[in-house]
């Protein structure tokens, strides 16, 4: 299987295209092997929707970061969510979709791609909303109060996060 989002494999199928010569005389002593070359990212929508198993979804996140689409996740209950949350980290090497698995056990009934994309999200967003808190309270010029509005966070967090910044200082 080849995972590749840019371009087709094209390269060696066979064992006797990595080489650029072989002697005619060696031919019979040396077997062609072939390979079968799947490349995942090029299967048609047809093609994917004859997957049943939790596979299907990797096949359509690839598929969409080829055609540079915003993968949004399929609704359909994962049966094997760790290991194949475990591949997506593998691929991507990003381990926000580990990450969602180890520390949400808030989805009742399963865990579909759809919600893994959602909580990864959403984690980016609060994670700009504190980097933004960071840099509001650096410039000391509102109020943890103002700035807890502001950004939608409870004036708690913006107080830890002027503590964490004090202490640095």
């Amino acid at each position: 299987m080849y995972f590749g989002t840019n371009e087709k494999w094209t390269k060696n199928q066979t064992l006797y295209d990595c080489f650029e010569n072989v002697p005619e005389k060696l031919m019979p002593f040396v077997s062609n092997y072939k390979i079968n070359v799947f490349n995942i990212a090029w299967l048609s929508k047809k093609q994917i929707n004859m997957f049943k198993s939790d596979f299907k979804c990797i096949v359509e996140f690839l598929r969409s970061q080829r055609l540079k689409r915003q993968y949004t996740g399929s609704k359909e209950k994962l049966h094997h969510a760790n290991e194949t949350l475990k591949l997506f980290t593998a691929l991507m090497g990003d381990d926000s979709f580990e990450k969602v698995y180890n520390e949400n056990n808030s989805f009742k009934g399963g865990l579909s791609m759809c919600n893994v994309v959602e909580d990864i999200l959403n984690r980016g967003q609060q994670q700009q909303a504190i980097n933004a808190t960071i840099n509001l309270l650096k410039m000391n010029k509102l109020s943890p109060e103002e700035i807890a509005q502001a950004q939608g966070l409870p004036l708690e967090k913006v107080l830890e996060l002027q503590k964490s910044i004090t202490v640095e200082a």
